[in-house]
């Protein structure tokens, strides 16, 4: 056995069977690209669902990391620490909001909104106990809790994992007649993905952000937008929302915000919202690490530049150009630098495509079996987007 399949076979025997990754095994990465245990590099058009944004050990983040690294990594937030209060600071002011919750996973993230906007119904909404209700949405993906499932339309997320809490009202993405006929007097927040990444990054129809701002607002309960994938230049702007000038209650943040380095994760919003939290009732002795927020800080003070978010915008038009010629599709999706391409039927699968293309260099990864998403880390640069698109085609076309 050579040290690949060594080390997949230790993979197998001692790991949970909870993912099918495809056959490679990596070792190395920089920038757009990544290296395997034998030596071959890969472009890579996936960056970690968006948490590799700024690639592979972007010198400025790994340099963060390990000045903290010589210092302090954990105290638990049972104390003070310097590093804390500048990655909070930083991150309100990016997002025009007053606080910050820090978590460290998406999910964890999502799970705090859930709990901040139904303590928020109850105490400021005046909801009755017991009785708050959230909107959400078919095709969502917010991560894999117990509540987050419980509320998904995907058979393998949900199923065998009840009993679940409730609470929860999901109507069709894009249709804003459903949304506004879900939302009544016991609701207290929409939870929506700007961009649905997941489901094959589905963009929703043009002002449809804008009239479910206008629906929360008329039904006096909160926007959550789950930007965990879709934010911090992932579309051309900080945020997907910008894209239609909207501004959320509520942002869920995560991925990119620990620089492909460290698990971060955030909600960021006014102090209406943010404040019905108080001691003892929320926490992690993980979040807002020392070793996080000095990543984190890095992170926000690239992104206020502004200069992340226009290279995504104009490698996103190249890579749209780039693929209005790709044979063998039935539909693609671009938003800035993430695209969503669903394959002709009667043709290869998604899975079969990404494993074709991964033999040539290339790591993609599929989703709803016939769709295959592509997010590379912005430091792309558009020579290799043209690369990857030609590996692609190959694929697709059996190669």
């Amino acid at each position: 056995m050579n040290r690949a399949s060594d080390l997949t076979a230790l993979e197998h025997r001692y790991g949970a069977h909870n993912y099918h990754p495809l056959p490679v095994v990596l070792a190395e990465g920089e920038g757009a690209w990544v290296t395997d245990t034998e030596g071959n590099r890969y472009l890579d058009w996936l960056a970690a669902f968006s948490a590799v944004n700024f690639g592979h050990r972007h010198p400025r983040l790994v340099a963060a990391a390990k000045a903290q690294l010589d210092r302090l990594t954990l105290a638990s937030r049972a104390f003070h620490t310097d590093a804390l209060g500048p990655f909070l600071s930083g991150l309100a002011e990016l997002c025009g909001k007053d606080a910050v919750l820090p978590m460290n996973t998406g999910a964890e993230a999502v799970e705090t909104a859930i709990k901040a906007a139904r303590k928020w119904g109850y105490t400021r909404k005046g909801v009755a106990a017991g009785k708050a209700r959230i909107v959400v949405f078919d095709g969502n993906f917010h991560g894999r809790t117990t509540t987050i499932v419980g509320f998904s339309s995907d058979p393998d997320a949900r199923e065998g994992f009840g009993p679940f809490d409730g609470g929860f009202d999901s109507v069709p993405y894009g249709d804003i007649d459903a949304l506004r006929a879900a939302i009544g007097p016991d609701t207290v927040a929409v939870l929506i993905e700007p961009v649905q990444g997941e489901a094959g990054v589905v963009v929703p129809p043009q002002g449809y952000l804008r009239a479910v701002r206008e629906a929360c607002d008329q039904g006096g309960v909160l926007m959550i937008a789950d930007e965990i994938q879709s934010g911090l230049a992932r579309t051309g702007r900080t945020f997907a929302c910008d894209r239609e000038e909207v501004v959320p209650d509520v942002y869920l943040l995560g991925k990119a915000l620990g620089g492909g380095i460290v698990p971060l994760s955030a909600v960021v919003a006014d102090r209406e919202v943010m404040d019905v939290f108080t001691p003892g009732t929320h926490g992690s002795t993980f979040g807002g690490n020392p070793l996080a927020a000095a990543v984190g800080t890095e992170v926000v003070a690239m992104l206020a530049t502004g200069e992340w978010q226009r290279r995504a915008a104009a490698l996103g038009e190249h890579l749209e150009t780039a693929l209005a010629g790709l044979g063998g599709v039935d539909a693609v999706r671009v938003c800035g630098l993430w695209a969503g391409v669903d394959l002709a039927a009667g043709g290869p699968t998604a899975r079969e495509v990404c494993e074709r293309a991964a033999r040539l260099g290339l790591l993609c990864k599929e989703t709803q079996r016939r769709t295959v998403r592509i997010a590379p880390p912005l430091v792309i640069e558009p020579a290799e987007i043209d690369r990857g698109i030609a590996i692609l085609a190959s694929a697709i076309a059996g190669g």
